[in-house]
């Protein structure tokens, strides 16, 4: 098979994975909760600070940063049910507010209740980290159960002059019982089994073996080798695995934020965070450095100048095209290879105890190389990140002088024509 074929095969597989609508409205809807991920994250980093006079000066005040913990990051399956409802919805063109309710309302219902004293509660257990695939699973099945129904026009139709808020509301009416009804029936189900809950079903069954995947160091080596390489082909590779891997890492971080909190042991290595200060700026700021630095080529020169910049806050994208990275087969092996031998590095160097695990903090996109490390919890992997950027130069740079000198080589040959054609 060509390579053209092989490009094509390619792009066709990997976009039909990143047009999936059930994949998008996951990604989408976990991307929408980030704010509260995020505000959650450093309320538990501003109020978990290891330091006497820090904790003495903020003690007025720790219980209500306690609070926005509580109601961000402990309840986070709450707002992705809600948003995930949401996207799906939005994909088939439907009014979304309803679905999203409508998801909310199923999930809760499947949550069950704890009574202390009399006092009926819902407790945070199933709110947060551990009810995250339940509340995929519900807000997609709930909001696709919405759509079904809708499409089969089995809706209370309101006249003509009914304000259209109203009339939204009762074409959700019919669906809403319908959907809600089928929870309940799934809920009561579920309490004649051992498990007694879908929570505990899916936690034990679903979400603790794709943590223990995607949590291994081996599926952080598959998913970065299936990202790096589908960039190759001009395939944007972080959309399409993060489409997969991001709820998996997003559950592995709210365990670590979980512990950070209590002042445990943080369980896992791996994660966004992980993923993010280990294979997501030195890689690529080693090969611009070389690029505005040691180039002889002009045109490379210039590329590694003006991307220079973004590449400390993450952004590829103009090396990647500019160069282009796509297709260039005289840098493909270090540009697959070099973010995998960093996360090698660095989970050997976590588990030796050299490192700390990431504490669960996701740092916000654009939050610059180093400062990203300190967020994740430690001075130690903030100055990793800046250790990983002369070996990742080392690995690329004997690639580096091939393609320098084949540019070097181009740029002669175009004067020497240029030349010629002005004689």
């Amino acid at each position: 098979m060509s390579l053209n074929s092989w490009t094509t095969t390619l792009q066709k597989y990997a976009g039909k994975l990143q047009a999936n609508r059930y994949l998008r409205s996951v990604s989408n809807g976990l991307m929408s909760s980030l704010p509260f991920l995020i505000i959650g994250a450093f309320a538990t980093l501003f109020s978990s600070i290891a330091w006497e006079p820090y904790q003495n000066f903020i003690a007025p005040v720790k219980d209500l940063l306690g609070i926005v913990t509580t109601f961000t990051t402990n309840i986070i399956a709450v707002y992705a049910v809600f948003l995930i409802g949401y996207r799906l919805a939005e994909s088939f063109e439907k009014d979304p507010v309803t679905p999203g309710l409508i998801s909310l309302a199923s999930f809760l219902v499947l949550t069950p209740l704890a009574k202390f004293d009399g006092v009926s509660a819902l407790p945070l257990q199933w709110l947060g980290a551990q009810g995250l695939f339940v509340s995929i699973i519900v807000g997609l099945l709930a909001s696709r159960f919405y759509v079904w129904i809708v499409d089969r026009n089995w809706t209370i139709k309101m006249p003509a002059g009914v304000p259209p808020t109203v009339a939204k509301t009762f074409v959700g009416l019919i669906p809403a019982i319908i959907v809600v009804i089928a929870a309940l029936i799934i809920s009561a189900l579920f309490q004649l089994t051992s498990f007694e809950t879908i929570h505990a079903f899916i936690y034990s069954y679903l979400q603790i073996p794709l943590q223990g995947l995607g949590g291994s160091l081996g599926g952080l080596i598959i998913a970065l080798f299936v990202m790096q390489t589908l960039w190759l082909f001009g395939i944007h590779g972080a959309i399409v695995v993060m489409a997969v891997m991001q709820p998996i890492w997003i559950s592995l971080d709210l365990q670590n934020l979980e512990a950070f909190e209590a002042g445990a042991e943080l369980p896992n290595i791996i994660g966004m965070g992980f993923w993010s200060y280990s294979a997501n700026f030195a890689p690529m700021l080693g090969l611009i450095l070389l690029l505005a630095f040691r180039a002889k080529t002009k045109q490379y020169r210039q590329i590694g100048k003006l991307g220079l910049p973004g590449a400390f806050f993450g952004i590829h994208e103009p090396i990647v095209f500019g160069i282009p990275l796509v297709l260039n087969p005289v840098l493909a092996i270090p540009y697959i290879f070099t973010p995998i031998i960093c996360v090698i590095i660095a989970y050997i160097c976590t588990t030796a105890g050299i490192l700390p695990p990431p504490n669960g903090v996701y740092p916000a996109f654009g939050t610059p190389i180093f400062a990203s490390g300190l967020i994740l919890g430690s001075i130690r992997i903030a100055l990793f990140q800046l250790i990983l950027i002369p070996i990742c130069m080392l690995i690329y740079y004997p690639f580096f002088k091939v393609l320098d000198k084949q540019g070097l080589k181009n740029e002669k040959n175009q004067e020497e024509e240029e030349a010629v054609a002005v004689n």
